[in-house]
């Protein structure tokens, strides 16, 4: 059995409809404008795991919580099968730990603890000036947030699951 992490693939609404780029001789348009309305959880998934490795630093910071709640989740389904309950399907098993693993992920980053570990880019430019796409105005100045959580769909879509 593998322990799977990762996201529900949501694409990102966009609140404002794709602009034209001006095209000049010999330029190409910025890549935000080329991808605008295109951006799912998961390719936001993909780029944070390849640049700041997010969710391989959640295992080292929390893999003994995650083998706890496994462990947890087991020892419930023995029990109940050892009381007389009729065996649970595979998936059944263990959705305790895959709630716990999904709430420890998403308590990780409203927390900020990936700002402590030392790892060059976080805490995240964008979550020092406060950058939210929540508002009308996203890059107006407000206090720091949490690195990852801008408009909190990758947060929310983070799932474990076994196969």
């Amino acid at each position: 059995m593998i322990l799977n992490l990762g996201v529900t693939d949501l694409p990102y609404a966009d609140p404002e409809p794709a602009r034209k780029v001006p095209k000049k001789p010999g330029k190409r348009p910025r890549k935000a404008a080329e991808r605008r309305g295109s951006l799912t959880t998961g390719d936001v998934a993909e780029i944070l795991e390849a640049e700041y490795h997010v969710m391989e630093h959640f295992v080292e910071l929390h893999g003994e919580d995650i083998a706890r709640h496994v462990e947890g989740s087991l020892q419930g389904a023995l029990e109940d099968l050892l009381a007389g309950a009729p065996p649970r399907a595979e998936t059944d098993i263990f959705g305790t730990a895959m709630s716990e693993i999904e709430d420890a992920f998403k308590n990780m980053l409203s927390l900020k603890e990936l700002d402590k570990i030392g790892y060059p880019g976080i805490p995240t430019a964008a979550a020092q000036k406060g950058v939210s796409h929540r508002f009308k105005r996203p890059y107006k100045r407000r206090d720091p947030r949490p690195s990852f959580i801008d408009t909190g769909l990758y947060q929310s879509s983070f799932k474990a699951w076994v196969t």
